[in-house]
């Protein structure tokens, strides 16, 4: 497959997606079938939910990558990032001359255009970012559309096709598919894009921080003067990514003379109250049910959009209080002989330590036992582990897990958990190795005692620890 030839036919009516149980191309699968078009699709791993999430929509799904999985011949074949060149499907795509394209060409082609685009992007906070700003949409009567990384409880679902002017999208630097190493966030061309943060992630595309930036620079390069860049106001690696920028810049945060900053806060379980100033000036104040510094950043930077699409002070705090969150990120998932279950997506060190800060405020008087896999192609490297023993200073226990798919990464390059477990120790503080699943839900039982709050972090499904634990419980 070539870059330069793949593209999108006037006429389309059957469209197949290679690899459709990802998060996004199920979303996309769904988003097409709605519109009306024949969707077909198949992966390598086909269970629950997505595979009932596609079935409930009637949107057949093959079992394992085939080439007559092609054979009825589709007007088009949407290539996910994670299928490479080898794939039985890709390499019969070619053979045939079936045209094809990204997930993010797609998305451009079928959803968004003749949309207002509104993107979130930046290395943290994507995901609730972006399914705060489509409620505030959504309870001010816009009826969005929106593609995110999350399924969002107001909807019950990850993406929606509304009849409104608006689409709401998490802008993902992650390369966009085997033909196209460049990120998928290049794709859209954003309205306004909220920037939360640049960070050093994706060490199996980025070579470094700089590499990263690069990354946002493009971004960055391609808005337009009438395009609005919504700016965290605290970070050094978006200062130099956004030098120069020919969009209009608003920044946001802690520092004075900010565009948008936030005042004082009020803790008042369940509530944070918090005051939003505009240019010094109260702008109104807001509360809501998420808890940690980072989720008020990510309302105040949902209010900077809003005023400028019109939406008024009074309906975006009518959305915050609203606002169910995210599932998987701060979620409570049970509590059983006192003991509360909470999951959560965090795996980059800024946002393990930005967890445990955040439910460390909102459970002060509780033993909060953090337990960790890292899963991702980031932490399963060695990149991170000078900085991951700083991450868990909050927790009063620490349990470590094994990475499962460790053998994907070259020996010389692999995280070792025990040695995290060690560095800990070495602080004093009580953490334990683990080398499977089994064995952190046995010692839970096994040590937890009535309120304690049980945080476990994984951008995975960690072996459905969570229901077993509760049901061990």
């Amino acid at each position: 497959m070539d870059v330069n030839k793949n593209y999108i036919p006037a006429a389309v009516r059957r469209i197949h997606l290679i690899a459709v149980c990802g998060t996004a191309m199920g979303a996309l699968a769904c988003m097409l079938k709605d519109l009306g078009y024949e969707v077909t699709g198949s992966d390598q791993k086909v269970y629950p939910p997505m595979s009932r999430f596609l079935a409930d929509r009637s949107i057949p799904v093959r079992d394992g990558y085939r080439a007559e999985h092609l054979a009825y011949g589709p007007d088009l074949v949407v290539v996910g990032n994670a299928v490479p060149r080898t794939n039985p499907e890709a390499v019969e795509c070619e053979r045939r001359g079936l045209p094809y394209c990204s997930m993010p060409q797609a998305v451009n082609r079928f959803v968004a255009d003749g949309r207002r685009t509104l993107m979130i992007a930046g290395t943290h906070g994507k995901t609730t970012t972006s399914a705060l700003l489509a409620w505030v949409l959504q309870t001010a009567g816009r009826d969005p559309s929106f593609v995110i990384g999350g399924i969002l409880k107001d909807f019950d679902s990850n993406y929606r096709l509304g009849r409104g002017a608006d689409i709401v999208i998490e802008g993902d630097e992650y390369d966009t598919a085997f033909f196209d190493k460049g990120p998928k966030f290049r794709h859209y061309r954003p309205a306004a894009t909220v920037l939360t943060s640049i960070e050093f992630d994706h060490a199996d595309i980025y070579r470094d921080l700089e590499h990263v930036q690069s990354a946002f620079r493009g971004l960055v390069g391609g808005l337009g003067r009438e395009s609005l860049l919504v700016a965290y106001d605290r970070d050094p690696a978006i200062d130099a990514v956004i030098a120069g920028a020919a969009a209009t810049v608003q920044r946001y945060g802690g520092e004075t003379g900010s565009d948008w900053r936030l005042g004082p806060v009020t803790v008042d379980p369940p509530w944070i109250s918090f005051e939003v100033l505009r240019a010094e000036a109260s702008f109104g104040r807001f509360r809501t049910r998420m808890i940690g510094r980072h989720n008020l950043l990510n309302a105040l930077a949902v209010v900077s959009v809003a005023d400028r699409l019109g939406i008024s002070a009074a309906a975006v705090a009518e959305a915050l209080e609203s606002f169910q969150g995210v599932k998987r990120r701060q979620e409570i998932r049970g509590e059983r002989r006192g003991i509360l279950v909470m999951d959560d997506f965090a795996h980059h060190p800024t946002a393990v330590r930005e967890t445990i800060a955040a439910v460390r405020s909102a459970y002060p008087g509780r033993r909060l036992i953090a337990v960790f896999e890292p899963r991702t192609n980031s932490s399963m490297r060695k990149v991170f582990q000078p900085v991951y023993p700083q991450s868990f200073e909050g927790a009063d226990r620490v349990c470590i897990r094994r990475p499962s798919m460790l053998e994907k990464v070259p020996e010389a390059e692999r995280f070792s958990a025990e040695a995290l477990v060690a560095d800990l120790q070495r602080q004093g503080r009580d953490a334990a190795f683990f080398p499977d699943t089994e064995s952190i839900i046995a010692a839970i039982v096994d040590t937890g005692r009535s309120g304690d709050v049980v945080l476990i972090m994984s951008n995975g499904g960690f072996d459905n620890i969570h229901e077993r634990l509760l049901s061990a419980l």
